[in-house]
């Protein structure tokens, strides 16, 4: 980066636009907390907003859009890749038991509980 004073204001400029979208990510998260929604639906809007705020990290923060790298960019596709796979495998193994209603052996027990005497 040079050094003349126009670069580093246009320079801090994008760093508080990037921050303030961050500072509005995070709220967002919080807000999508109390969303009443299926636990996949969830994982999915989580996924979405976690994603967007770690890419403007990495495009501004850690200055990787400026990188034209080809290893970098088979790197992180390859990272990517193997993240969506790791984020998938519990969502296919839960599939296997969409549908079927599993009884726990202790949810009843509030209700044991109630018309005891203490």
């Amino acid at each position: 980066m040079s050094g003349s004073a126009e670069e580093v204001r246009k320079h801090i400029a994008t760093y508080k636009k990037i921050a303030g979208a961050l500072a509005v990510g995070t709220i967002v998260t919080v807000l999508a907390s109390y969303l009443d929604v299926s636990v996949a639906i969830g994982i999915t809007i989580a996924l979405i907003i976690a994603t967007t705020k770690a890419s403007l990290v990495a495009n501004y923060f850690m200055h990787l859009g400026e990188e034209r790298s080809q290893w970098l960019m088979v790197s992180l596709g390859l990272t990517a890749v193997f993240w969506l796979f790791l984020m998938l495998v519990p969502l296919w193994t839960f599939s296997d038991h969409i549908g079927v209603v599993k009884t726990l052996p202790n949810a009843n027990a509030h209700e044991m509980a109630e018309g005891e005497e203490h």
